[in-house]
């Protein structure tokens, strides 16, 4: 072990010595497919950058307590291997929170489900947990420093904390877990640029980063005032782009504008990270959800950010605009072949067509094989308490509609509910809206009532963060409380779409309006390439790719498209699932470019 490779002076960092800006882009390894790291990280690089910073998702690895897995695409040291391989430096941000617009912010749901826990402080019940996964992960993190040889020349202490607390006790306290456990590069926090947000996050004799979208002087000015010894100005996370919300509309910014901010940075002797470089994809069921303080707002299956690298990987034209202002900046010890022209030109993509009519069977039939062992209580139980961290749970339950009309609502509904009486679907409920309820009519007899309760996603940030998911109050049939649930998860991430879709009643059904369908067809190929997904006609639900499932659809936008990179597709026949849960259409399409909604500028809000 050799002294650290990133030092400061006053207001210079130095890189083993030398004078030193870190030109730097968030590209996260859990958003994009193993076989495509390397694909990425050349096209980032080829924008002139000289580092890559990650976040590392605890919950991404530790699904399961004291199971952890850093195989196959959750191979964090392969993809900072390879970003060594590349010339470049690396920075680490293990979290334990990362926020990202990722589920849970990164927190395992079987933590923060702890009851009583306070998350983010001292407190035992969550730092005992920090501590075995940081006895798991920091090892692997510092056997890669670059003072071993290694690429990773800097690691955050936390993300992000004075948007959350004031435990300074607790920041202090990761800080030295770091430490311990081997981490001797620089270590850095890094907030919001504001008195606020610095003063909760903060540490003495601990660099102080910014993250911003803009105003770059104000915030350096900000950060000089409160270290008059001076320390080198680090925005770590400038927000070249914006990622988008169910619902809402599609976020771009302008790319002149956006390089411009990042020339500002330079100009003022600062080191910058773009985030993000290179956004991505919400795998699965991973993409997280914030709280506006009246309604959820789930985020898309994509995470394109608007990022210079593009979900396909392809140079936009923000990559020309940063690369234009970084091309005077550039280091030194990156390999000739850095900016090869080659990592700019688009990657191959599959014709457009439309795909053979989809073939389409009952789902709700196979979701109830296929759903885990029943819980019976008295009230419904939480996906937290049938240790359910994503997917779907089926409430079933016995009680008597009186004669005539009457409501059935959820106070608590987190966060969508189709409500089924005797097998038939009788309306949707929103989790802002639950309470208000829908309207059926009965007889004075005897029903079945279900409700099939979905998670749209896990709070990624604020104080909402880890709360529970499913129905977490009552079920009322007018203001009479529905008692004797029967409670079955569905954990969609890990329902093979083979067994799926062979368990369902088989025979073509019509797609009534409020039928939940499986929809299933063929993708015929001769070489696999990158292409895009659409579904004109259908409404909501999960879409799968032979047996990877790539996420949410909604017809409500802004996304239009899903992206399927070519490392999910193979020579010949592909299946492709779809799991309607509303409304089926008939055709699905492949479309040549992507369809992520109508552009609004970017806002920047703390």
């Amino acid at each position: 072990m050799s002294a650290p490779t990133l030092t400061t002076v006053g207001e210079t960092l130095l890189r083993r010595g030398e004078p030193h800006r870190v030109l730097s882009g968030s590209v996260h390894y859990f958003r994009v497919h193993p076989d495509l790291w390397e694909d990425r990280l050349r096209r980032v690089r080829a924008m002139g950058l000289n580092t890559i910073d990650t976040y590392v998702p605890w919950n991404w690895h530790e699904a399961t307590p004291g199971r952890f897995d850093f195989g196959g695409d959750r191979d964090v040291e392969r993809f900072l291997c390879l970003v060594g391989e590349l010339g470049m430096d690396a920075i680490v941000r293990p979290g334990p929170y990362i926020c990202a617009e990722w589920s849970n912010g990164g927190l395992p749901s079987w933590l923060t489900a702890a009851p009583g826990i306070a998350l983010r402080t001292v407190d035992p019940a969550f730092t005992d947990a920090v501590a075995r996964w940081f006895d798991e992960l920091v090892p692997r993190v510092a056997a890669l420093q670059a003072n071993r040889g290694g690429p990773v020349v800097a690691v955050q202490v936390e993300n992000e904390y004075g948007s959350y607390g004031e435990d300074h006790a607790y920041v202090a306290w990761i800080r030295d877990a770091l430490r311990e456990r081997g981490i001797d590069e620089l270590v850095f926090t890094a907030d919001g640029a504001t008195d606020l947000m610095q003063d909760g996050g903060s540490l003495p004799g601990v660099l102080a980063a910014a993250t911003l979208g803009s105003k770059p002087g104000q915030a350096r000015d900000l950060l000089a005032a409160r270290r008059p010894d001076g320390e080198p100005f680090l925005v770590a996370e400038l927000w070249n782009g914006w990622f988008d919300h169910w619902g809402e509309e599609h976020h771009t910014r302008d790319p002149h504008d956006a390089a411009r901010t990042v020339g500002e940075i330079l100009e003022l002797g600062g080191s910058v990270s773009l985030y993000m470089a290179h956004g991505g994809s919400n795998p699965g069921l991973w993409a997280g959800a914030n709280h506006d303080g009246r309604v959820l707002q789930p985020t898309v299956t994509s995470y394109d950010s608007d990022a210079p690298v593009a979900e396909d990987g392809t140079a936009t034209a923000k990559f020309f605009a940063v690369r234009e202002v970084l091309a005077p900046f550039r280091s030194p010890h990156l390999p000739a072949d850095a900016l090869d022209e080659a990592w700019t030109a688009p990657r191959p993509r599959l014709a457009p067509r439309v795909l053979p009519a989809a073939r389409t069977r009952p789902a709700l039939s196979a979701l109830r094989v296929l759903a885990g062992p029943g819980e019976l209580a008295p009230r419904p139980r939480t996906f937290e308490q049938l240790g359910l961290d994503a997917g779907l749970v089926l409430y079933r339950a016995t009680t008597r509609l009186p004669a005539g009309e009457s409501v059935i609502s959820v106070l608590g509904l987190h966060d969508r509910a189709t409500v089924l009486v005797d097998g038939e679907a009788v309306g949707t409920l929103e989790r802002a809206t639950a309470h208000d309820g829908v309207a059926v009519t009965g007889a004075g007899d005897e029903v079945v009532l279900e409700l099939v309760v979905e998670s749209l996603g896990r709070v990624n940030y604020g104080p909402r963060l880890g709360e529970p998911k499913g129905v977490v109050g009552d079920v009322l049939v007018d203001r009479r409380i529905v008692h004797g649930w029967e409670s079955r998860p569905v954990p969609l991430d890990r329902v093979a779409p083979d067994a799926l879709w062979a368990t369902a009643d088989a025979g073509e059904v019509p797609a009534a309006d409020g039928a939940a369908v499986l929809g299933r067809t063929v993708l015929d190929v001769d070489e696999p390439a990158d292409t895009y997904l659409a579904l004109p006609g259908w409404a909501k639900g999960f879409v799968w790719v032979n047996d990877v499932l790539l996420g949410r659809y909604w017809k409500v936008g802004p996304q239009r498209t899903l992206y399927v990179p070519a490392p999910l597709l193979r020579p010949g026949a592909n299946t492709v699932t779809v799991l309607e849960q509303h409304r089926a259409g008939t055709d699905l399409e492949l479309r040549a470019a992507p369809d992520l909604g109508t552009a609004e500028e970017y806002v920047e809000e703390f």
